[in-house]
């Protein structure tokens, strides 16, 4: 009994279908990666570890589907099932995630056990609804023939599929997570999912279906392995290329949530176009091995075409991102960009699945496992890729080297098939074949050869790269670590510069100091009784080196993210630092900071964070409610938490978002001022876990105690010559700022919204006008401060109100 192929009349409308599909399902990808990494962790393992459960997740769906169900299904009723069983899973997700995310971070932790455990964590979570998606398509293709017609329609849904993720997004990133928050995200998904089931639905009652009850041919047709191998190793260059090239478009682009939604638009629209091109070409191609082939060949092309835009070119454009009086401005330019070096790859990689259907495709009855097993090798590839070049290939060997070792493994598939592919000339096969062989490799070794180093400049000043006018400084270190490229550089006038994310994070000059010193010793200073002390984000080590100074303190806990940190600031930064990372005080935790408190069952007299700016992605997750009451749970009684929040390269609804939440969890909070040139900077923010007033008189005698002599020095250094001298930096409180913070948005886990407001302002420097603003509410701190009257009258003089 033959099967009934699709009306083409249909065909169309099922491309619509699956443009909806992927759009529910990318929405959904961006937003479950956001409420996992808040409780796994943002490290680059950790995000590994969601990729590889997602990805799994598919593959094991889309080989699935042809085993476990029967044939004689009608195509599209099941793809509807699919489609509504994916919106279910969305919302038990949304609903069961932060019960059950409790009991892992009670189990929680690091090392290998830590490792599994979040594996088994993500998995739980991500395999069913991925399960479904990955077995849509092979669904669908049962509804179409294994002719070269049907097959280019099958290469035409999964083009459609990704037209929808390109939409879905940005329709994420721009404006359901910016405006909303995740459960609104969520529902948009699971109403995109029913409306698709629901037209699915409509669509199987109103056509036929016959399944072909001829046996299926072998799941691997004779001969047809080097194209699944090929197919492999194509998804492995082509995830394995995005994470090196995401790692450098944030920083030439600047590393916040909307240049990952850019950088994954341009990704998957080159994806979307190469997939429907390779559709086309398939319905008339002669031979689609070759094709496929010569393809392969084109994304070692592509592979350099993005190394050398990408080191040689778009870093030295003359591009100054400050110009722009707009956000959008500067979206549009850095979209532009990403498409440039990443669209030209990105279609050879998206026109060799339709080539690789088309190549294994004569002889197969069963369309549904002819797409799950190429879907399934590429996807396991793909996997492949991303893990290994996330977590090998760039920290070992760098990003010039990883994109080299992918080159030679597109040379290796383009190979594999070229040899395979039957020589039309009976005279010396052999011959011919080797002669493919050979110039495949000399390309390859000559396109390895052309792919430039990544500048020094564009890890040190990342975006601001072009527009410093040759003030730079002299590169002392430059290294690519697992999650975050590291440079140190010294500038003229001799100071150190610590630079991460693309930007001077922490420096020797007396800016830097002067904050990174008021953070670490304003936490202990407040205390009664700093024994122990967690220091989140290690930096410069500056502000962990003045926790570590203060003679009451027996032990420092540092919780930083990147393993290069700890070993480059010991070596350059030492003198700044007290040599705080070699201090046996010292216990240093290379962890994300939000994950290592949610696991840890001890309680610390203090805690400072001092994280990547508020734009960058995931820094977020260390200024919400939630994280500041976990704070709170882990500090002992009257310990003291401080947090530093940026002025700078922000925006006013950022700076209040940050306070604001700071402030609901820590109602008697204080705001200290970190001043350049009597303008505003940045701040610390200070709270304690009690009532108790700071007292002046006790932090002066502290100082000037013989055992505190070190302590003394250091902010003498800084400018600080007396108690009332640190706390005149006092720039308001949560009762003097409640009228300012009026309708400030919360940080919350389920919104993240600081990182969305703070990433709008990232070419903006108005720190002066916000601080200034700030000012203009403060009174003096009579129920913050006690001490004796002359210290006290002191601090009101120097914190007199300041008008506008």
């Amino acid at each position: 009994m033959p099967t009934r192929a699709a009306s083409p009349r249909y065909l169309p409308l099922l491309v619509l279908l699956f443009v909806g599909s992927g759009c529910a399902a990318l929405i959904y990808e961006i937003v479950w990666f956001q409420l996992l990494s808040l409780i796994i962790g943002s490290s680059a393992v950790s995000l590994a570890v969601l990729l590889v459960s997602f990805m799994g997740g598919m593959c094991i769906g889309s080989l699935a589907l042809a085993r476990f169900v029967s044939a004689r299904e009608h195509p599209l009723l099941m793809y509807a099932l699919l489609e509504a069983g994916i919106g279910g899973c969305g919302l038990l997700v949304l609903a069961l995630l932060p019960a059950v995310g409790g009991l892992y971070t009670s189990f929680g932790g690091s090392g290998f056990t830590g490792l599994l455990l979040r594996s088994l964590f993500c998995l739980m979570f991500l395999l069913p609804p991925t399960a479904l998606m990955g077995a849509t398509l092979p669904a669908i293709a049962r509804w179409v023939e294994t002719t070269p017609r049907g097959v280019s329609w099958l290469g035409f849904f999964y083009g459609g599929n990704i037209a929808g993720a390109v939409v879905g997004s940005l329709l994420a990133g721009f404006y359901l997570l910016r405006i909303y928050d995740t459960s609104v995200a969520t529902f948009v998904a699971v109403a995109i999912n029913l409306a698709v089931a629901g037209a699915g639905l409509v669509l199987s009652r109103r056509t036929a279906h016959a399944a072909n009850h001829e046996p299926e041919l072998p799941a691997s047709p004779r001969g047809a392995w080097p194209v699944y191998v090929a197919i492999g190793l194509s998804g492995m260059t082509a995830l394995g290329a995005e994470v090196v090239w995401t790692r450098l478009l944030s920083l030439l682009l600047g590393g916040t949530v909307y240049t990952f939604s850019l950088i994954l638009a341009a990704f998957l629209l080159g994806l979307g176009i190469g997939s429907s091109a390779g559709s086309v070409l398939a319905r008339s191609v002669a031979r689609p091995r070759l094709a496929l082939g010569v393809c392969q060949l084109l994304v070692m092309a592509g592979l350099a075409w993005g190394a050398w835009s990408l080191g040689a070119v778009l870093p030295f454009w003359p591009i100054d991102p400050s110009l722009s009086p707009r956000p959008r401005f500067t979206f549009e330019l850095d979209f532009i960009r990403a498409v440039w070096a990443v669209l030209p790859p990105a279609c050879m990689w998206g026109a060799s699945f339709p080539l690789a259907l088309a190549a294994v495709a004569p002889g197969r009855r069963d369309p549904g496992r002819l797409v799950g097993g190429v879907y399934a090798a590429n996807t396991i590839g793909a996997i492949l890729g991303a893990g290994l070049t996330s977590l090998v290939a760039i920290p070992v060997l760098g990003t010039q080297n990883a994109q080299r070792i992918l080159i030679a493994i597109g040379a290796l598939s383009s190979i594999l098939l070229l040899v395979s592919e039957p020589v039309s000339s009976r005279r010396s096969p052999m011959i011919w074949r080797g002669v493919r062989v050979f110039a495949a490799a000399d390309v390859a070794i000559l396109l390895i050869s052309l792919v430039p180093v990544t500048p020094a400049l564009l890890v040190m000043y990342g975006r601001a790269m072009a527009t410093r006018f040759g003030n730079f400084g002299r590169p002392l270190y430059v290294g690519e670590g697992v999650h975050s490229s590291v440079a140190v550089s010294r500038d003229r006038d001799g100071s150190l510069n610590y630079h991460n994310a693309g930007k001077i994070q922490a420096s020797s000059g007396p800016q830097d100091m002067r904050l990174q010193r008021m953070l670490g010793h304003l936490t202990t200073l407040a205390s009664a009784d700093p024994e122990s002390v967690l220091v989140i984000g290690c930096g410069s080590g500056v502000t962990a080196g003045a926790v570590s100074i203060d003679p009451r303190v027996r032990e420092i806990t540092i919780a930083e993210i990147e393993p290069l940190v700890p070993e480059v600031v010991s070596r350059y930064f030492g003198a700044y630092n007290f040599g705080v990372v070699s201090s046996p005080k010292v216990r240093m935790r290379i962890d994300d900071g939000r994950h290592f408190l949610l696991t840890s069952g001890r309680k610390f007299d203090a805690i400072t964070s001092d994280p990547f700016d508020a734009w960058v992605k995931g820094a977020a997750n260390l200024y919400t409610r939630e994280f500041f009451e976990e704070a709170k749970r882990h500090l002992k009684p009257g310990g003291v938490v401080t947090v530093w929040v940026e002025l700078y390269q922000s925006t006013l609804p950022a700076v209040k978002s940050a306070i604001a939440t700071f402030l609901e969890v820590f109602p008697n909070g204080v705001v200290f001022g970190n001043t350049q040139r009597g303008r505003g900077y940045d701040m610390v923010l200070l709270a304690r876990d009690d009532t108790a007033r700071l007292d002046v008189d006790s932090i002066a005698a502290r100082l000037a105690r013989p055992e505190f002599a070190e302590v003394a020095r250091s902010l003498r250094e800084i400018g600080f010559e007396s108690a009332v001298d640190l706390l005149s930096t006092y720039a308001g409180s949560g009762a003097t700022l409640e009228p300012w913070l009026a309708g400030a948005e919360i940080n919350r886990d389920r919104n993240l919204r600081l990182q969305y407001l703070a990433g709008l302002g990232l070419n903006t420097y108005d720190q002066a006008a916000i601080y200034q603003q700030i000012l203009s509410y403060r009174r003096p701190p009579v129920n913050l401060f006690t001490g004796s009257e002359n210290r006290l009258e002191a601090l009101w003089k120097a914190t007199a109100p300041v008008t506008p």
